[in-house]
């Protein structure tokens, strides 16, 4: 996936991910003489209401070039006569040319499924410019995790358990949403050794805590990391970035991403105000912003997410009666 608006998310492997949590995965592509230009890989669930289609850091295409008219419309014509709502989430930047693109065709933004705001690291440069690039305090960190004897190894399939254990842990300690029992392990296995990588943080013979890393093209995205109560001051957690970034340049990548960052950051950024002199907020990704913060790197944000409708009235049950009123049945059986 060499596409500059090419995302994981847009992979077959990932399709095969979804695939086993109740999506179907549709492939679209748009041929020319020189091959597949553009194209996107469409969920699709069906529901009560009628099915729904997202498209997850798509359509693949470039929002300044020609192509956008014919994917959409491509688009248009495979979900119309069996969906009732098409989502795309392009991987494109917040900018005012992706808006008007996606606004002057007719969708209407809605909120956004995955994290709109991130953090990108670039790889280009030796280690010690990459480490330069970071605060004070972070580079500090992870020299202290190399004196404090802290280890970082590969994983292999063999440390799925321990990840499962350290997430377990993680979203109790700090309230962090995980998924169900198996999930990891299944990213894990559908990406596989070209796409996954997993890397253990060690005290001598203990696990401290682990990162689930995804490459794909030219980036690798930190997507799930879990850690133990354990030793937190000897800073396992960023002798595994540290690693993590180390390996993705060797492996010839050009960009780390921290994947999300809050999304109040993300507009500050926009308009043009320092990241650091945004206010912290509590809770969600603010948690884990303070740490992100520190590698250094820009703040980017995409276009957000957009629905084109084709029957409105099941669009409604779908995307809010029904949610409401699993809300309230929640709240009544609390």
């Amino acid at each position: 996936m060499g596409h500059s608006a090419g995302c994981f998310l847009q992979t077959c492997a990932w399709g095969r991910v979804r695939r086993r949590y109740g999506w179907q995965a549709h492939r679209l592509a748009l041929v020319g003489p020189s091959g597949t230009r553009v194209g996107a890989q469409v969920l699709l669930r069906r529901t009560r209401a009628g099915a729904f289609a997202y498209v997850p850091r798509g359509p693949v295409c470039d929002p300044r070039g020609g192509d956008w008219p014919a994917v959409l419309g491509a688009l248009r014509d495979w979900a119309a006569p069996r969906c009732v709502a098409l989502r795309l989430e392009p991987h494109w930047p917040d900018a005012a040319a992706s808006r008007d693109l996606l606004a002057g065709a007719g969708l209407r933004e809605v909120e956004a499924v995955q994290p709109r705001s991130t953090l990108r690291l670039s790889l280009d440069g030796a280690e010690d410019q990459l480490l330069a690039a970071m605060k004070q305090k972070c580079r500090y960190n992870i020299r202290l995790s190399a004196r404090n004897g802290v280890t970082v190894r590969a994983g292999t399939s063999a440390d799925l358990p321990l990840f499962e254990r350290l997430m377990d842990e993680t979203a109790a300690r700090d309230a962090f949403p995980r998924r169900g029992p198996g999930y990891y392990a299944a990213v894990w296995h559908e990406l596989g050794p070209t796409m996954a990588r997993l890397y253990v943080a060690h005290l001598g013979e203990r696990p401290l805590a682990a990162v689930l890393v995804v490459h794909c093209g030219r980036t690798a995205t930190y997507l799930y990391g879990a850690s133990s109560g354990e030793e937190r001051q000897r800073m396992p957690n960023h002798a595994l970035q540290w690693a993590a970034i180390r390996q993705a340049k060797a492996e010839g990548c050009r960009e780390y991403d921290l994947w999300g960052v809050p999304d109040a950051v993300g507009r500050a950024a926009q308009a043009g105000t320092a990241p650091d002199a945004v206010r912290a907020g509590s809770g969600g990704l603010w948690g884990v912003w303070g740490f992100k913060r520190g590698f250094g790197g820009r703040v980017w944000r995409s276009a957000g997410a957009w629905d084109d409708v084709y029957r409105p009235a099941r669009y409604h049950l779908g995307t809010r009666v029904r949610p409401l009123i699993g809300r309230w049945l929640l709240r009544r059986s609390s």
